[in-house]
């Protein structure tokens, strides 16, 4: 076996005298091992003659030496499984066949019971072999067993607190049907009393909010895969429902799941992590790269002079210069700049006469798509002329002198 050292030969020269040292060495110990397993079956004399000793001992050590040939090619999860799967086979046949040997009043004879005891010692280590040898993550098992043990925290599921302004916006509902909020979800009781007040409010916009968290929490509470906790947990002397719920996170050792920007704030500075739905929207809107030509709806008028604005499907604004005269069309613009802000992304754009070296008719038809123009009449076709009399067909004119203009003679 030969390993390169890129740039260093003499270094492959001692690889190459190192790797022929410890083939040495394991044939030596290999030696070794076969020599005592001859000279243990020579004392011990397991066969009746001499030779017949020799040979059981040559096959033990023949046999070892195949074993442990087979378990260096082994991995290491598998020898570590199945030594421990061997270790619990043989202690529950060594359990079971103390019952067995102690049974007096069975009439079993003794030839029966060690059958029986050995028996039941091969099948239940080999059983353990294997299916300790086939199941290897028993150490992964018994490594996630002491990290829980180490740390008591990591075990504890995670709680996440929604807040009353996620609750009604809806779209926690959806994050959660698709598995992106794991945990258990925590809704407070001074949260459900707060939905209640707006539900019941004499604003009918109000109203309307209170009733529609209402019908999102019921939507929650019917998915089966969600774990979700109702917690009678208050705090009197606190009167706002933002800080209770930084109070209550605190408690829990929870997260926070808002849309409301100033909580966001205020929970940040007093340690809580906080997981905001607007921010997940706005990380997962489509990027939007300065040059992009893009198409987009001029819905109304802008701020500045001549300016359009129109909305993507997920609500980004879009802000188009030139593009005043173009409300209410389909038109194709150019991206100059995108500013992202906390509230949101807004894109600014400009309106071209011409993109893509086509005029910008507001998404009217192309002069491919227009109808072809009626081919005029060639002029076979056309009707032809009166043709003139010729001169022999017309009639003569009268041969009449000219007048003559009177003239007046001065004397």
């Amino acid at each position: 076996m030969t390993r390169n050292v890129r740039g260093n030969p003499h270094r492959e020269v001692v690889l190459e005298e190192d790797v022929e040292l410890m083939n040495l060495d394991l044939i030596l110990i290999r030696a070794v091992l076969v020599a005592l397993s001859i000279g243990i079956a020579w004392v011990l004399r397991p066969a009746d003659s001499a030779v017949g000793s020799i040979i059981c001992g040559l096959i033990v050590g023949a046999i070892i030496l195949a074993c442990e040939m087979r378990l260096r090619t082994l991995p290491l999860k598998s020898i570590f499984g199945g030594a421990l799967g061997l270790v619990c086979g043989l202690v529950a046949s060594a359990l079971v066949g103390y019952l067995i040997a102690a049974q007096t009043s069975t009439g079993l004879s003794g030839e029966i019971k060690s059958y029986a005891t050995l028996a039941l010692t091969v099948s239940m280590g080999y059983i353990g072999l294997m299916v300790g040898a086939s199941k290897g993550d028993i150490r992964e098992l018994f490594g996630s067993m002491l990290v829980a043990a180490a740390s008591p925290a990591a075990a504890r599921p995670l709680h996440l607190v929604l807040d009353t302004s996620v609750i009604i916006d809806g779209r926690v509902a959806d994050v959660a049907e698709t598995g992106f909020l794991g945990g258990r979800l925590v809704i407070p009781q001074f949260v459900l009393r707060e939905l209640q007040q707006v539900a019941d409010s004499a604003d009918s916009m109000k109203r309307n909010r209170g009733r529609r968290g209402l019908d999102i929490l019921q939507r929650i509470q019917k998915n089966q895969a969600l774990d979700i906790t109702i917690t009678d947990v208050d705090f009197p002397e606190v009167r706002e429902v933002d800080l209770k719920l930084i109070e209550l996170a605190k408690q829990m050792d929870a997260k926070i799941v808002t849309n409301d920007f100033n909580l966001n704030k205020v929970a940040q500075l007093r340690g809580v992590t906080v997981l905001n739905i607007n921010e997940l929207a706005n990380a997962l809107r489509p990027v939007v790269l300065p040059g992009e030509t893009m198409r987009v709806f001029i819905l109304k008028e802008g701020k500045e002079y001549n300016q359009g604005v129109a909305y993507l499907d997920d609500g980004t604004m879009v802000v188009v210069d030139n593009a005043r005269r173009c409300i209410g069309r389909t038109v194709d613009i150019n991206v100059t700049s995108v500013l992202q802000t906390t509230a949101g992304k807004m894109i600014f754009g400009k309106f071209l006469e011409e993109v893509g070296g086509q005029k910008n008719n507001g998404g009217g038809m192309d002069r491919s798509e227009r109808p072809e123009r009626v081919d005029r009449m060639d002029r076979s076709e056309r009707p032809e002329r009166v043709d003139r009399m010729d001169r022999s067909e017309r009639p003569e004119r009268l041969n009449a002198p000219r007048p003559i203009a009177p003239t007046t003679r001065t004397e």
